[in-house]
């Protein structure tokens, strides 16, 4: 089921989150506080379609419960992470390529484009809270596949942190837990959870909401996700290389060699 005016109403809502999020960040000269909204827009999202719904099932219940989870579980470790440490590199980069007025310009470079593709990917979460059909065994998949997308998000989150507080491992390589079988755990998890919603809403009849998990997963292995971080991390990491080497960049796998 798809509902243009329920959905012109999401982007709306996105775009007036971004606004917001901007003018936060101008005073305190921190892009990078886009990482911490980026989980909100969804839970924004799905409130906002389960509202104009007229009568939102258990289905609709189960995904607005489930984006909140993982919504608020990324945002709280990002927010952790990055509270009173300078803006991350990427932005910093960022702003120097785009300096003067990168203020004002970040409005859209960062945060407009952020809620605009926060829209386009929530759509399967649109057609999994508005489907009427029954719960059936897709949703249980889908269900399933999602757990799996959390857990490899969180755990190798925290596997990451507890690796990077230890300053003996200062300059080394993560290569132990789950990020001994992928590079990007969290990314492959991320898509995981993503593939989950849509197997939702394809249980829901939302079979046109494909471009979604498309996208997101494009964009975790050639935009903002692997590429973009791997860029130049040989450089700024001895091992790494070796470790491109052994292990997977994003499906997870035996060690090579």
């Amino acid at each position: 089921m798809f509902d243009l005016s329920l959905y012109g109403t999401g982007l709306a809502a996105a775009l007036g989150l971004a606004l917001i999020a901007w003018l936060v960040s101008i005073p305190l000269k921190k892009a990078s506080i886009a990482d911490s909204v980026w989980p909100i827009f969804f839970i924004l999202l799905a409130l906002v379609y389960g509202l104009g719904a007229s009568a939102p099932g258990a289905r609709a219940t189960l995904v607005f419960v489930l984006v909140l989870l993982w919504g608020a579980r990324l945002g709280l470790y990002i927010t952790r992470r990055n509270w009173g440490e300078p803006e991350d590199r990427r932005y910093r980069a960022m702003r120097s390529a785009n300096d003067p007025g990168f203020w004002w310009k970040s409005g859209y470079i960062v945060f407009g484009l952020q809620g605009a593709l926060a829209w386009l990917i929530s759509l399967p979460l649109l057609a999994a809270i508005l489907g009427t059909a029954p719960l059936n065994w897709l949703d249980v998949a889908a269900l399933l596949l999602w757990l799996c997308g959390l857990l490899f998000e969180a755990v190798g989150d925290r596997q990451l942190a507890a690796f990077k507080a230890r300053p003996e491992n200062a300059g080394r390589v993560m290569d132990r837990g789950l990020w001994r079988y992928t590079r990007h755990p969290n990314y492959f998890g991320e898509a995981c959870v993503w593939w989950g919603f849509y197997l939702f809403a394809l249980a829901a009849g939302g079979w046109w909401s494909i471009g979604s998990p498309i996208l997101i997963t494009w964009l975790l292995l050639r935009v903002s996700g692997v590429t973009l971080l791997e860029q130049d991390i040989g450089e700024r990491r001895p091992g790494y290389r070796e470790y491109i080497e052994r292990t997977n960049a994003f499906i997870p796998g035996p060690p090579r060699g």
